[in-house]
């Protein structure tokens, strides 16, 4: 998001950074239970310890030949790559940029750990040549490194060390972040020479050899089928407690369990999406939405390396005696999952469905729930159920071939339903009969492409074996009037009362009506609540903030209205003070156990609250379309009802405590190159079935105080102006009644149908509330008047629109507990 700020700061056990503050004890930390000696480093007792359960929960197990993991107690371990050392905790950017009271690395966890000894010689090597070729973490923004170059060891030096211990562990470590991609070169998405030599040198001299991988986003990984490597496991950023985390899958302290929630192809080309990633002026989503696994399962399943849900334990699962019922429109289908193996293991009992072909062509699995267990021991088990909504795996028809265009449909068929342990292990269960098409809502076109920009999408046609085969046609375009739209739909203004002596408090108390207490504000206290304080690091909230939004000049502040402290997220609250670094977006997701994530956020909630944060800008939500976009370590998942799941979660943790959260990027904000100018266009079928799902799940279910706009265009129109995205959907059709704000900064433009509302008047007439934060530019302190301007304007801006956008901010400013304070 912001540019600027606090630097990255990563601090290892026992360090002390100058200015920053001292961090924990080595007996606090193995508590799991941080209280530092200022109020500087303090986080809630029981985040470390919860972050280090999630972090681990979200490992997954790629590979284990020969049940090598978890370790036994054994001979000392030889730990190679300099990445033990130089650990990726998190990604880069505004997603990551916190500044932890301490954070573990891979090699002092293994060191902490009892039951593990580690090759001192090696380590201490390590130490020493990191030391002296020390990587600098952040030259400039956007240039931080993807990876690290490692210690180079001859054969020789390897099969000394070979003859010390039986076992290897070998890390390889990435690191993307926000305003840059990964790239199709050696040492970001694929490996280095020097990596795939010790590789190569470790696998052939040690009996026994362990591959870590530290990352926050897909890399090639087919690399992974050498023999000469046992096992692979695949360890998402975790935070500040991540290398502890590794070290509990890695001894079985925590039972392996974390499940893809991406597909891994065995090569780049292989992906849907390679052709149309990554230009500057504009991508067209081909793929339509054939995204991740709808892709590989449905056209190209020999083309997976490790599929969608894919996770392997330490022991044997059984999922038994399935069965499904439905009952009107609702399913469930129930199962016992038993542990048949000698280890401690959990199960993600994933339910899918397949679809009838119909009309409009469907990919060939469509999750449509799923439900983890709890801890199994040797020989328990645990009955599990998932319900979902049939209608929620409708198909939305966006060119009318079923006769009902812009409304979602269930096609006549039997719409099967399949259970197992991943996308590709799933198995026919049950089905639901629906006798003819039904539509399930009739909706109004939105944001379909621009006519001038058509192009071709992938419909799936039945072929002769019943396998789908690939087709495509054209992409449906834009055929609605949006002046006429918006202009149905402008408010009526409130009579102006002038300052009745109305504050906010009587509002909050019942004493007066929201209305009254905006019919008093004027043109200057309207405008003020339109955007933030102007600058980042407000002087009107806590120390390295993002910027402040609500109360922003002296004439709100008199009428009790507090001004709002935002700060970047997810992983954390981007302070000039310690907070706690928490597991990227993926490493949760991997979890799928909305409950820990919730648990978690919860304990950030407190933490928010005790440092000064209103308002989380969390969760990151956009879709993992491409494996090369920056920020996918920030996002949950490929697929839209894990997304939306697990931002659910995220926002009640948060928003327990009476603070907001704030879902981002609404909408399709899928890569950071050029990502202040590109368009993406997408047809309005792929759009409302993936782009806008998972927010449309957070939305009905969390219901998040605050949403934010992307930088992006969404087929012409730059998010923060998208009236069709903002009013028609989100609030017209989702019910949104919160605050809608941009990312930081805006676009200058004009409204094609209203030429007397420019820059800020533009963006209110969509309901996008607030301009954060604030300025025109990096360097002003001031707006450019253009919503003021609008205002008096003919066929301008009208009052009732921006007291609108009063309520709307208001509302936040009325649910946050500073109020009372």
């Amino acid at each position: 998001m912001s540019e600027g700020g606090a630097p990255r700061t990563v601090l290892g056990v026992n360090e002390r950074s100058a200015g920053i503050g001292q961090v924990a004890s080595e007996d606090q930390l193995a508590q799991g239970r941080v209280q530092l000696r200022s109020d500087d480093t303090w986080i809630p007792d029981g985040l470390g310890e919860v972050s280090r359960r999630a972090a681990a929960e979200g490992i997954v197990l790629l590979k284990n030949e020969g049940g090598v993991l978890p370790l036994a107690e054994s001979a000392p371990i030889a730990v190679f790559g300099r990445v033990q050392v130089d650990w990726f905790a998190v990604g880069y950017g505004s997603g990551g940029d916190v500044r932890p009271p301490y954070s573990w690395n891979l090699l002092d966890a293994l060191r902490a750990d009892p039951a593990v000894q580690v090759d001192e010689a090696l380590a201490a090597r390590y130490e020493e040549w990191s030391a002296a070729h020390a990587v600098e973490a952040e030259p400039e923004w956007g240039t931080w490194p993807r990876s690290h170059p490692e210690m180079p060891l001859t054969e020789a030096e390897i099969a000394e060390v070979a003859a010390r211990s039986g076992l290897a562990v070998v890390v390889v470590g990435r690191a993307a972040g926000e305003a840059r991609e990964q790239a199709l070169e050696p040492g970001s998405f694929y490996l280095t020479d020097d990596e795939r030599t010790l590789l190569a040198r470790v696998g052939a001299a040690f009996d026994r050899t362990v591959v870590v991988v530290d990352t926050g986003n897909v890399i090639d990984l087919a690399w992974t089928r050498d023999e000469a490597l046992d096992a692979v496991v695949l360890a998402w950023q975790g935070g500040m407690e991540s290398g502890r985390a590794v070290v509990d899958v890695l001894t079985g302290a925590v039972p392996a369990g974390g499940r893809l929630t991406s597909t891994i192809a065995t090569r780049y080309e292989d992906y849907p999406t390679h052709e149309n990633f990554g230009a500057e002026e504009y991508n067209e989503y081909v793929e339509d939405v054939y995204v991740g696994y709808r892709w590989f399962e449905t056209f190209a399943p020999q083309t997976v390396l490790y599929p969608f849900g894919f996770g392997l334990s330490y022991t044997s699962l059984d999922v038994r005696d399935v069965a499904v019922a439905a009952d009107g429109d609702t399913v469930t289908v129930t199962a016992e999952v038993a542990n048949t193996g000698d280890h401690d293991g959990t199960e993600v009992v994933q339910v899918y469905v397949r679809a009838p072909h119909g009309l409009l062509g469907r990919p060939a699995r469509h999750l449509a729930g799923f439900a983890k267990t709890g801890r199994l021991r040797p020989g328990a088990t645990e009955r599990v159920e998932v319900t979902f909504d049939l209608t929620d795996v409708a198909a939305y028809d966006d060119a009318g071939v079923t006769g009902h265009r812009s409304a979602y449909v269930l096609e006549a068929g039997a719409y099967e339903v399949l259970v197992g342990a991943d996308v590709r292990a799933a198995h026919p269960v049950g089905a639901v009969e629906v006798p003819e098409l039904r539509v399930v809502r009739t909706l109004r076109e939105v944001a379909a492409p621009r006519p001038e920009h058509a192009f071709e999408r992938v419909v799936a046609r039945p072929g002769e074996d019943g396998r789908a085969v690939q087709g495509v046609e054209k992409v449906p375009t834009a055929t609605v009037a949006r002046r006429d739209r918006v202009l149905a739909g402008l408010p009526e203004p409130l009579e102006r009362t002038g300052d009745v002596e109305i504050v906010l408090a009587d509002v909050a108390a019942g004493r007066a009506t929201l209305d009254a207490f905006v019919a008093q504000l004027d043109d200057d206290e309207l405008e003020a609540l339109t955007r933030g304080d102007f600058t980042m690091d407000s002087p009107l909230g806590e120390a390295g903030n993002a910027g402040a939004l609500g109360g922003t000049i002296a004439a709100l502040r008199a009428k009790g209205v507090a001004p709002l402290t935002t700060t970047d997220g997810p992983a954390g609250i981007r302070l000039a003070v310690h907070t706690a670094l928490l597991p990227c977006g993926t490493a949760l997701a991997s979890t799928w156990n909305p409950d820990l994530v919730r648990e978690l956020n919860a304990l950030l909630g407190a933490e928010m609250a005790a440092k000064g944060s209103d308002v989380l800008l969390a969760p990151g939500m956009n879709i993992q379309r491409d494996p090369l976009c920056g920020r996918n370590f920030e996002y949950f998942s490929e697929d839209p009802l894990v997304t939306g799941v697990m931002a659910a979660a995220t926002v009640d943790g948060i928003q327990g405590a009476g603070l907001a959260a704030c879902p981002k990027h609404f909408a399709a904000n899928n890569q950071e190159t050029n990502r202040e100018h590109n368009d993406s266009r997408v047809s309005e079928r792929a759009l409302r079935e993936i782009y806008l799902r998972g927010f449309e799940i957070c939305v009905t279910r969390a219901e998040p105080r605050t949403i934010m706009t992307s930088y992006n265009k969404v087929n012409g129109v730059w998010a923060h102006y998208h009236h069709d995205l903002v009013t028609t959907v989100l609030r017209d059709e989702w019910g949104y009644t919160g605050t809608v704000m941009t990312d930081w900064w805006m676009r200058p433009a004009t409204d094609p149908d209203f030429p007397a509302l420019t820059n800020d008047a533009y963006r209110v007439r969509a309901q996008v509330d607030v301009h954060m934060p604030g300025a025109w530019n990096r360097d002003d302190r001031h707006g450019d008047g253009s919503l003021l301007t609008s205002l008096h304007a003919a066929d301008g801006i009208t009052l009732g629109e921006l007291q609108r956008t009063a309520r709307n901010v208001l509302r936040l400013v009325l649910s946050s507990p500073r109020l009372a304070s």
